[in-house]
């Protein structure tokens, strides 16, 4: 995470370093079943059955987080799909295409990673198709593979960058006309637990989150958010800086401005569809500003997102079987699905 005036002191980051290794030190579970929904070796979903054997139960699709970089995939979050089908939910968590240095950049030939350290975050388009393709082909998936899922009942949840695509995902009715992605209507879902979302991108790109890489995700470099300036204050406007506009939210990238309106659920509102937000109080991956800042763009619109500010929490319980924290998001989850 970039420094930036009020960044998190040596105790806030040994608390989140501490939260980190609880949450990763739990193994891989193995699921029930694995499907494909596309060619590519990525573009698989894992199934897991409620472990009380119920009948009727109510899916939940999972959409893993780790700043759309390819070095975090759907195992870290398969101990959060085990939990759930512990609680009674059919689970169906998904993978999709991520960012790495094993790829070209998107655009105008630049070397892999140019401007970052480590993997690049995301693929444009393919982060996208995938997460509309899997949900496109996950009720008759779900009804192939989960037989005594309920598809009828689904509730799309993701943690940090995976709580980006499920609000994403919820507002595909909403995007531009003529985008790839658009839905003629609102998606058939329950609704959607996001937890510690990248759920506004100005208010993200602000704070520096993930090393920029929602500008990354969109084509640009991280190296040009803000110009630099990741210590700009935001006036909670999706894609607009205090005193500035969409593109000196992006560094003046005019490609990374145009495809954040295909991308950011902070400006694809209202969706219509019932919308809970969990997200830790001592969250210095993802502050909670970014979730507020999603929250009082939906009010604007009209529109009533819940949000549950847990205090005491950063931002790795929340897919963390062993901290109470998982609890209330399977409570959350319980609330929309039944």
């Amino acid at each position: 995470m970039t420094d930036f005036p009020g960044s998190p002191d040596s105790a806030a980051r040994e608390r989140d370093a501490a939260e980190s290794a609880s949450a990763f030190a739990h193994p891989a579970v193995a699921p029930d079943r694995t499907a494909a929904y596309g060619d590519h070796p990525d573009q698989v979903v894992d199934f897991y059955a409620p472990r009380d054997g119920r009948t009727g139960a109510p899916l939940v699709v999972l959409l893993h987080g780790g700043a759309w970089r390819s070095p975090y995939d759907r195992a870290h979050v398969s101990p959060l799909a085990d939990f759930l089908a512990r609680r009674g939910f059919a689970v169906a968590n998904v993978e999709y295409r991520r960012g790495g240095d094993d790829i070209p950049r998107q655009r105008d030939g630049a070397e892999p990673g140019a401007g970052s350290t480590g993997p690049v975050a995301g693929r444009w388009p393919e982060t996208f198709d995938d997460v509309a393709a899997a949900l496109d082909a996950m009720p008759a998936l779900a009804s192939r593979e989960l037989p005594g899922a309920d598809v009828r009942r689904i509730v799309v949840s993701g943690h940090s960058a995976g709580g980006h695509l499920a609000l994403w995902a919820a507002a595909r009715h909403v995007l531009p006309e003529g985008s790839p992605w658009r839905l003629p209507a609102p998606p058939s879902l329950r609704g959607v637990v996001a937890l510690a979302p990248i759920a506004d991108f100005a208010t993200a790109v602000g704070l520096g989150v993930c090393g920029g890489a929602v500008t990354q995700l969109l084509g640009g470099e991280a190296g040009s958010v803000l110009g630099g300036d990741a210590g700009a204050v935001l006036d909670g406007d999706a894609g607009a800086v205090l005193d500035g506009d969409a593109g000196s939210a992006l560094g003046g990238d005019a490609v990374a401005v145009e495809r954040a309106a295909h991308a950011d659920p902070g400006v694809l509102l209202p969706t219509g569809i019932a919308t809970a937000i969990v997200h830790g109080v001592e969250d210095i991956v993802v502050p909670p500003a970014v979730s507020e800042a999603y929250v009082d763009a939906a009010a604007r619109s009209g529109e009533t997102v819940g949000l549950t500010l847990l205090g005491g929490v950063g931002h790795f319980p929340l897919i963390d079987p062993s901290a109470d924290a998982c609890a209330v998001v399977a409570e959350e989850l319980a609330q929309l699905a039944w």
